[in-house]
């Protein structure tokens, strides 16, 4: 694993054991054995190894507590990790943690779900860390990628990177054609350039796109997609 990679996983560790220190220490407050009240180590794992269907579709549906209680807030949060890395979760809330929660613990543990419309749901949405998004980015299924590499919150470096790679399906180039022209007229143009040019230089480029980036503003795309275009 690179430096780089380290660093981001450790972030979202470091704000995972924030959220249930936090939690755990409103606990210690908490009378000993209260009817009907379980520790957060202890629903963490009932949830986690749960097969009841039901009962995790309903806390993953679960209106969260108020910013304000920052301990129920943060026992909710961190209990959603254990129901989004569960596969007996339904899928259809699997999708709906995935596109609608901003934590990192919890769209970290969606980002690997098998089920491709999970991924898809994590690397569309706009809270995720551009890390995460990025690393979606070169999933092996063709619609997560072309969902993470749509997402604002990717980096231009993983876009080129996208541009470039000769397996990437040619929807998504044409929307990395379009980036700076059609999309994102008010992104960097020196960054824009590179992502286009590398579109027409990439062999699964359509030929209805590479009529387009033929007329393009910037010399070096349109150069390169003459070039493409003439074999």
């Amino acid at each position: 694993m690179s430096a780089t990679s380290q660093s981001e996983n450790a972030d979202a560790v470091s704000e995972q054991v924030e959220q249930n220190q936090s939690a755990e220490g409103a606990e210690q407050s908490k009378p000993a054995n209260p009817d009907g009240y379980e520790t957060l180590t202890s629903t963490y794992e009932r949830l986690r190894h749960s097969e009841d269907s039901s009962e995790l579709s309903a806390f993953a549906r679960r209106t969260l507590p108020d910013r304000s209680d920052q301990a129920a807030f943060s026992r909710a949060t961190a209990l959603l990790e254990a129901v989004a890395g569960n596969s007996h979760t339904p899928v259809e809330d699997r999708v709906f943690l995935a596109q609608t929660m901003p934590f990192p613990n919890v769209l970290v543990k969606l980002s690997v779900d098998p089920a491709d419309e999970v991924r898809q749901a994590v690397a569309a949405n706009e809270h995720a860390k551009n890390w995460l998004v990025g690393r979606l980015t070169k999933d092996a299924s063709a619609v997560v990628r072309d969902s993470a590499l749509r997402n604002p919150q990717t980096s231009w470096k993983m876009r080129l990177e996208g541009a470039q790679n000769e397996q990437m399906d040619a929807q998504t180039l044409d929307f990395l054609a379009s980036l700076g022209v059609a999309v994102e007229a008010n992104a960097p143009q020196v960054l824009t350039v590179m992502v286009r040019r590398a579109v027409a230089l990439n062999p699964n480029t359509s030929q209805e796109t590479l009529e387009r980036l033929s007329h393009d503003e910037a010399p070096d795309v349109s150069r390169a997609a003459l070039r493409a275009m003439q074999g």
